[in-house]
């Protein structure tokens, strides 16, 4: 049976490839999206089985996005991706109700694998990642996202990229002063003292990448 796809990701060259790559597995991508906002506008037309979603994109983010999904359409499946390390990611997006965690780092046919499980409604890890989650309890290395909210961490990883409290109200369609309450309880959790500091904590933790 030929499983159809949604592709979400802002890098042109990596849909393409990753289209290649399933298609070689009897995997149909029946629609593709640069960002999270254009993923939504776009699954109902394309029904697709599975959305393979990349958690970092501009706009609302890929971790936004598998939110809202969810909240439109509690029987999606979305298996997510990302180029990050930060084991905090995995833990939210399941959390989140996705049913895979891939990291973009693994071996390309684990995709086909990823996708394969999560079709069939089973969960899905990255045994690497995995690996990681695993030493970082036995080792007691709490994340600082870990003291944050689910919407308080939304809005740490939009101030850790740069972006005002304006922008950041637009693209997670909250109040500014909501934003601006958020903010204040992020740092205050997070011992930062401005929205650069923010950023420092994000890219030590590896839950951004360095521009």
């Amino acid at each position: 049976m030929t499983i159809r796809v949604m592709l979400v990701d802002d890098h042109a060259v990596v849909r393409m490839g990753f289209r290649m790559l399933l298609e070689t597995a009897d995997v149909q991508v029946v629609a593709e999206a640069e960002t999270g906002e254009e993923a939504l506008r776009g699954y109902a037309e394309a029904r697709p089985e599975v959305v393979v979603m990349d958690l970092s994109m501009p706009g609302m983010g890929g971790l936004e996005a598998v939110r809202r999904l969810l909240a439109r359409d509690p029987g999606a499946r979305i298996l997510a991706l990302s180029a990050l390390e930060a084991t905090a990611y995995p833990q939210r997006v399941f959390g989140a109700g996705a049913l895979g965690y891939l990291s973009k780092r693994g071996a390309p046919e684990a995709l086909i694998e990823a996708v394969r499980a999560v079709a069939a409604g089973r969960r899905y890890l990255d045994a690497q990642v995995g690996h990681r989650m695993a030493l970082a309890q036995i080792e007691g290395g709490a994340n600082p996202s870990d003291v944050l909210t689910e919407r308080e961490f939304a809005v740490f990883l939009q101030l850790a990229r740069g972006l005002a409290v304006a922008q950041i109200a637009d693209n997670l369609k909250l109040a500014p002063s909501t934003v601006g309450t958020h903010l204040y309880n992020v740092k205050q959790k997070l011992h930062a003292g401005n929205q650069a500091e923010l950023t420092l904590v994000a890219l030590r933790w590896g839950l951004i990448q360095p521009e």
